[in-house]
Parts: structure tokens; sequence; C-alpha cells
């Protein structure tokens, strides 16, 4: 199976009523040399790959970041503040859209990241977020939030917290590990990557953007 084929959505997929998307792009890519964002992988570029897989599945989808993508983009308060604020900043630009559902938050360097993975968070029951936990750490960084962890997100950076150690709500949020994946989906796709040894780790292939 070649990086392609692991990448490519295994079906269809609609937007979900009521969810919608926060692609983060902010990130500072020290380790890797270049800008995750920008990276080609397979030949597209990673930010737009995901931003396009994330338009699949929910809408409205916002940028927050430079503005890598196609998508509507805004920008944390400074910029490179960190996710939390990046995510009050999506989930700001959310509000004065109209929305105040639920959103699937997810980074920009998911190289493997599939349509499938962010359906199979966007379709669990109920409207608690869902948070998926890999060899016993949590990914709030592809996860679907709740409008109240949204909320969240908003008072703490207001009150000039930087860290996402509380959100999602751990103790209110839909833990999902690798016992609980649907069938057929692998949790190698929330596999993100730091350094070119991360990408060449993953097979993937990859050149700077």
């Amino acid at each position: 199976m070649t990086g392609t084929d692991r990448m490519r959505p295994a079906h269809p997929a609609e937007p979900r009523a009521g969810l919608a998307g926060i692609l983060l792009t902010g990130g500072s890519s020290r380790r890797m040399g270049h800008d995750k964002a920008a990276l080609l992988v397979d030949g597209e570029q990673l930010a737009g790959r995901i931003a396009r897989l994330l338009e699949l599945v929910a809408l409205p989808v916002l940028e927050v970041g430079p503005g890598w993508t196609t998508l509507d983009a805004t920008r944390e308060d400074p910029p490179g503040d960190g996710p939390l604020a990046a995510v009050a900043a999506g989930a700001a630009a959310l509000r004065e859209r109209g929305h105040a559902g639920p959103a699937l938050v997810v980074a920009c360097d998911l190289p493997l990241l599939s349509v499938a993975l962010l359906a199979a968070l966007a379709d669990r029951p109920g409207d608690d977020s869902v948070l998926p936990v890999v060899g016993g750490r949590h990914q709030p960084l592809c996860a679907r939030w709740s409008a109240a962890d949204l909320g969240e997100a908003s008072a703490r950076a207001g009150r000039g917290e930087r860290s996402l150690r509380h959100l999602p709500d751990r103790s209110r949020a839909e833990l999902l590990d690798e016992t609980s994946w649907p069938r057929g989906l692998d949790v190698g796709q929330l596999a993100d990557v730091d350094t070119p040894d991360d990408l060449e780790r993953l097979a993937v292939d990859w050149r700077p953007g």
C-alpha cells in the first residue's frame, strides 16, 4: 500500500449538520526546519489536504493561522500564542458566523489523517467532546470539541492560560482509546510530525513546500 493509498478517503462523506471545523496552521515548525503547513505530502500541500478532508465532514471550516489554505482565516492574538489561544480564536470566529455548536479541531501536522477518521469522530452520538487516546496520551488537536469546551477555551485563553491539559474536559468527553476505534480505522492516522525523521518513519513521500 502506498502513502497515497493510505491517505485516500475510504468513502464519500457529507458535512454533518451543526458541526464546524477549525484547522490550526500557526505552529512554529522549528524542529521541522520547514513550515509544516506548507509541506508537500504526495504532491499536495499538507494544510490544504487537511482542509479538504475537514470540508467533507464539517461546515463551516475555518483556518486559524496565516492563511495557508483557501479557507476563511483568522489569527490568535498575539499570533503564535499557542494552541489554546488558536482554538479560542477559531471558536470566536465561528460564533461571529452564527455557529454555536461543536467543531472538529485539527492540527495541520497529521499526514496520514483520513476522512474516515474524521467521520468517526463526527458521528459519535451525543453532544459531548470526543477525544482520542493513543498510548495513554489524549489527542486534543484531532478531536471533536463540544460547544461547552469551545466556550471554556475562550474563557481560559482570556485569563491568560496556554495549556490544553484540561481541554476538552476529560471528565465529560467520550474517550476513545485504541480498543474503541471503529473497525478498519488505524490509530496511526493520528501520528503527528515534528521533524523530518518523523516523516521518514511514516514512509510518506514529502518535500518542503
